[in-house]
């Protein structure tokens, strides 16, 4: 049974509607989250300096050169900023070779997308160098028609420049775009863009996910279910389990 507002689309039904689906990378994509507090708390470490709790906070959405300032000024480190960047690099390299996978079904939907005609494109705060990695170890790069950094516009996430930069880029406006996010201030940047803007589960920020639940305009739990839903051709044996899967501001639910 399926219950919404009137003149409210659902989620499938507005991803069919749009020329352009935007991703963030870590946490939207790929399950990469828990590597990052790992490697803060390893680097500060370095230095004999705890992790603050509410770090992750604190830098979410910032840009990988804006993250390294903000690590160098609040920590008093003694690395240059490209010192700082080098050693996250290293660091991240290997783990996302080889310990990141996709999220559950996103890889079927990028090939739904692909198979749809929809344009695709990736906006993340993350350096050039490890979406690099990222892309060729997963082999999803030819999904994409447009990847940028945030390192390339004036300013990261929650301002809305690396979205407008992405959709500029595939030749759409945006409103033609529906971006999909982990966290509070992507969600913000595609709002910001004025693009439709639907939250993604993430278990790393399940601290805040009422948070993400107010601000965007849908809420996805799983890639899997979304596809079911989207008719992608994909036999049942492909879908996990799961009753409410994505809702519009707690207003339109889908039930089994």
């Amino acid at each position: 049974m399926e219950h919404r507002l009137a003149q409210t689309p659902s989620l499938p039904d507005l991803i069919r509607m749009k020329k352009a689906v935007l991703f963030d990378l870590d946490g939207t994509l790929v399950d990469s989250m828990w590597m990052w507090h790992q490697i803060d708390v390893e680097y500060l470490g370095r230095f004999g300096i705890s992790c603050p709790p509410d770090l992750q906070r604190n830098i979410e959405g910032m840009s990988f050169s804006e993250t390294a300032v903000y690590f160098k000024e609040t920590f008093c480190l003694p690395d240059s900023l490209d010192e700082i960047k080098q050693a996250w690099i290293g660091m991240s390299i290997e783990k996302y070779r080889s310990q990141v996978p996709l999220k559950k079904g996103a890889g079927r939907f990028l090939e739904f997308l692909k198979r749809s005609g929809i344009l695709t494109g990736i906006a993340t705060s993350n350096g050039r160098d490890m979406v690099d990695v990222v892309l060729d170890a997963l082999d999803i790069r030819s999904y994409f028609q447009v990847v940028t950094t945030a390192c390339e516009v004036a300013a990261g996430k929650p301002a809305p420049d690396i979205y407008l930069k992405v959709a500029k880029s595939l030749g759409v406006l945006p409103e033609e775009c529906i971006v999909f996010e982990d966290v509070p201030a992507g969600i913000l940047a595609g709002k910001a863009a004025g693009m439709t803007v639907c939250a993604v589960e993430d278990d790393h920020s399940a601290n805040v996910r009422q948070r993400k639940r107010e601000l965007a305009d849908y809420y996805l739990e799983d890639y899997d279910r979304l596809l079911q839903l989207l008719g992608g051709g994909y036999g049942k044996e492909d879908f996990g389990t799961g009753t409410e899967v994505f809702r519009r501001n707690f207003q339109t639910s889908f039930h089994e």
